[in-house]
């Protein structure tokens, strides 16, 4: 019987730091203080330090962490943020929740990531609607691998806008050396458990240079208390703590985060230098460092993706597909807008991307079984 390769192994990272992670949970169940612990401020410093931003807060989610400095920016109905289509619903849910316009942005061929001429174009478009106001870009680390920071920033600043930058699966990532805290007005990321950087729950993290956005920011995130008296709540908020448990879990994975971004690296590599000439892979853009949240490839013109699948499920190989529909032919977010009224990148990438096991611990052997299977699936 074909044994089956997991797409992500958490066990095997689990086993790595069972002992210290069991202390921390102990530690937490000794203390009491389930809810804003000190193991919170002790996380909140580390990313901090770890992502280059002054102020970190921590948050319940990852959606959570987008929808903060939108609801501290005070967007609107009438605002519009700019966001790719081909990416996970949060992106544009946080902007619908307050009523105000996703404005949906084609992505690069290449790197799968928001292009920056696209973005442009939709500015103009907006420029010419009435009753529209431009307010910010919520760009995404698809996969792992960082936006085009320096030419997003470039184009914000052009015309006023503030940039998030959405790192929930590219949290670490860099570009020319630099982190997207270097060009973003804020970072948001998610520490769901299948993130490289990921807890055993949910939970998230928004940082920012900005001290009155991390003020108010800091208030949304507890109903909107007032910092000098908890049962003033001067702003309409949220409950978007994070439990004590998760940081304490989450400092013994951040302890170990950079050696498996490492691993995640050579890992790619490989896949791309054994795969060389058979399928597309994501494009890294320039000197880029991909957390690899994923492995994603594009399969070759004409290629049966549910019978590649299938294939490889024969052989004990799962596969994902990320994304089978982008977000502006989904039924929630259909009626929002779209530049130049088509996004035909984000439509050709949704039929023919698949996704290929990929985690930090995935051995040569694995490997080279992962890469053989692909191989046979194609010449079916």
């Amino acid at each position: 019987m074909t044994q089956n390769i997991p797409f992500i192994d958490l066990a095997t990272q689990r086993d790595r730091i069972r002992d210290k992670v069991d202390h921390r949970i102990a530690t937490v169940l000794d203390h009491g203080a389930f809810v804003m612990g000190p193991e919170i401020r002790e996380l909140e410093a580390a990313l901090g330090a770890f992502g280059q931003m002054p102020y970190t807060l921590s948050c319940a989610s990852g959606t959570d962490a987008l929808a903060l400095p939108l609801m501290a920016w005070g967007i609107k109905p009438g605002d519009v943020v700019f966001c790719p289509s081909f990416t996970f619903a949060s992106t544009a849910e946080v902007v619908a929740w307050l009523g105000a316009t996703p404005y949906f942005v084609d992505v690069d061929a290449d790197t799968f990531n928001m292009d920056p001429a696209h973005l442009e174009a939709a500015i103009a478009e907006v420029a010419s609607k009435d009753r529209l106001t431009p307010r910010a870009i919520i760009a995404v680390d698809l996969f792992g691998q960082p936006a085009d920071y320096p030419a997003l920033r470039r184009v914000a600043d052009a015309h006023g806008l503030k940039l998030i930058s959405d790192a929930a699966q590219g949290y670490g990532g860099t570009i020319d050396g630099e982190l997207s805290s270097k060009w973003s007005h804020v970072v948001s990321t998610s520490f769901f458990p299948a993130k490289p950087l990921g807890c055993y729950g949910d939970g998230g993290a928004v940082q920012t240079d900005d001290v009155e956005l991390n003020e108010i920011m800091a208030s949304l995130r507890v109903h909107g208390q007032n910092a000098e008296d908890k049962y003033d709540n001067i702003r309409i908020g949220m409950n978007g703590r994070m439990d004590t448990l998760q940081a304490a879990i989450l400092m013994e994975k951040l302890a170990i985060f950079p050696d498996e971004i490492v691993a995640r690296g050579r890992i790619a590599a490989r896949y791309s230098e054994m795969l060389a000439g058979i399928v597309t892979p994501q494009k890294l853009l320039r000197d880029a460092v991909s957390t690899w949240a994923q492995y994603t490839i594009r399969l070759p013109e004409g290629t049966d993706r549910n019978a590649f699948a299938a294939s490889l499920r024969e052989a004990g190989v799962p596969t994902a597909i990320y994304y089978p529909k982008p977000l502006h032919r989904q039924t929630a977010y259909r009626h929002f807008p779209v530049t130049g009224g088509e996004l035909p990148v984000s439509d050709a990438l949704s039929r023919d991307v698949i996704s290929l096991p990929m985690h930090a611990y995935l051995d040569e052997a694995t490997q080279d079984r992962i890469v053989a299977a692909v191989r046979a699936a194609l010449q079916a």
